[in-house]
């Protein structure tokens, strides 16, 4: 999948390079995701969002016409994306689950490529889905 990533930490470039191990075709953008940044994005699928960067409705509708349809998030908490603008876009959602938001970076970069890969599959990312779609899986989870 081709993806960008805004706002990456060090330690996190890092990771992230090495659960990648060159699957999928990833830029990674020190700036945070603005709308002056917003064009960086384009002819990507995936937005790859880091260090808790606000998406609010405004900038998830700019990233759809930029032709995003995935954003991973590398936390746990969801609560800086506008989960129903994402909905409302079409565009599936992914967390990481099962992880604290303290834990090891190199657990979360192998957790958001995972996502990837299964998105890359066709496939659900089961209860990393943030979806707001209604998709029958995501219901089933929640």
């Amino acid at each position: 999948m081709k993806a960008i990533a805004y706002n990456i930490k060090p330690v996190e470039k890092e990771w992230l390079v090495l659960a990648n191990y060159k699957k999928h075709d990833i830029t990674i953008i020190a700036n945070s995701l603005t709308i002056d940044t917003l064009s960086f994005s384009a002819g990507k699928e995936v937005l790859l969002v880091f260090n808790h960067d606000d998406l609010d409705a405004r900038l998830i509708d700019g990233l759809k016409s930029l032709g995003i349809r995935y954003i991973a998030t590398s936390s746990v908490e969801t609560g800086h994306l506008d989960l129903l603008a994402a909905g409302r876009a079409g565009m599936k959602v992914a967390n990481v689950p099962l992880l604290d938001e303290n834990q090891d970076p190199k657990l979360r970069m192998e957790q958001v490529i995972k996502n990837l890969d299964q998105w890359a599959a066709g496939k659900c990312v089961g209860k990393a889905c943030c979806c707001q779609n209604n998709c029958g899986v995501a219901k089933a989870l929640k």
